[in-house]
């Protein structure tokens, strides 16, 4: 393309703010209006990207509530929002990309974006693996996955580890890396399918449904009889609490995020931190960005297994922006199975 051709630009952009709740379809609308030159303007040092999978992920409910978070902006209602994205360079100013390049990174939930600040933005180099897999399981979840349970907890052979939301973006992952070191491995899901899953295609050696444990301090000593090693949390909250409860003597706790607590009034409190004490537990927060510059570490650990078939990764296509909005909601009551992707172009 390039050339300076003018064309039409679909966008997903926010109504206003999510004032309390999690977000709706309603907050969100598609628009056909804009148009976009496909010619990176005189003067910008930027590219110009056709965005073919977009990310959907949790931390985009924040900044649809007009929540900054240390590192992201919140959304500007009116605005097409942003998030992590797989696209083709369509035309190039900055030296270290080139018409046709593939890319991963921040990109607008738009058929087009012009990227301002293109030294954020990671070069796909090995397109051996559906591209797709750069919004995932080789994208910031990947990252996510690995950083948190290799470099945070740095699992050992025969330890117990237990992962909750198991079946999303992350967990199936974390779980998949742990078994990679010799762990076992126990999973938590909101449904019966999920949990299916977790048995019997991503390699989990147990699973259960987290809704149907009235107490989850017992399903955690059911599971963990001798007590966990590691908790890689998802959820926070009363899952949190429980597995306070059932950590072993020096264990580690990774905390990546905290789902449960995040479209609450009133955050539910944590009562049995002393637990932390008694049993010498680590317990550590940690954010992708402090880990990408390891990322050509991660390529080296995640290609081999995933080219040889020792990684499962499922994926949830949405097709077309038109759909981006019900998808992303979706994201926030479970509805996706695996990494929820919305796919813009086949390209």
């Amino acid at each position: 393309m390039g050339g300076g051709k003018e064309v039409r630009n679909k966008k997903v952009k926010l109504r206003d703010y999510v004032r309390s709740g999690s977000p709706k379809e309603s907050d969100l609308c598609v628009s056909n209006e804009d148009t976009i030159k496909l010619e990176v303007p005189e003067g910008s040092n930027g590219v110009i990207v056709k965005n073919l999978y977009l990310s959907c992920d949790p931390y985009l409910q924040f900044l649809m509530k007009g929540s900054d978070t240390p590192h992201f902006t919140s959304f500007t209602p009116g605005s097409p929002i942003t998030g992590y994205g797989v696209a083709k360079v369509v035309d190039s100013k900055y030296p270290d990309f080139k018409k046709d390049d593939l890319i991963w990174g921040i990109v607008g939930w738009e058929e087009y974006s012009l990227i301002t600040n293109p030294e954020s933005l990671f070069k796909i180099e090995h397109a051996d693996v559906p591209l797709s897999y750069y919004t995932g399981i080789l994208g910031m979840p990947g990252v996510t996955a690995w950083a948190g349970i290799y470099e945070v907890c740095s699992p050992k052979e025969g330890e117990y580890v237990f992962v909750s939301a198991a079946s999303g973006a992350i967990g199936q992952l974390v779980g998949q890396l742990a078994k990679l070191k010799g762990c076992y491995v126990v999973g938590s899901a909101g449904t019966k399918q999920k949990v299916d899953l977790l048995k019997n295609k991503l390699g989990f050696d147990e699973a259960f449904n987290y809704k149907e444990e009235p107490d989850l301090d017992a399903a955690l000593k059911r599971y963990f009889p001798e007590g966990i090693d590691i908790y890689f949390d998802n959820v926070g909250g009363k899952m949190l609490d429980a597995v306070l409860l059932n950590m072993k003597a020096h264990g580690r706790i990774s905390v990546c995020g905290m789902i449960s607590q995040y479209n609450l009034a009133e955050p539910e409190g944590i009562k049995n931190l002393l637990n932390l004490l008694f049993r010498r537990v680590r317990m550590e927060g940690f954010a992708v960005f402090d880990y990408y510059h390891l990322y050509s570490k991660f390529l080296e650990t995640l290609l081999p297994p995933i080219r040889e078939g020792k990684i499962t990764y499922i994926e949830d296509f949405a097709q077309g922006l038109e759909n981006g909005p019900s998808a992303l909601v979706g994201l926030f009551s479970g509805l996706n199975i695996g990494k929820q992707v919305v796919a813009v172009s086949q390209e």
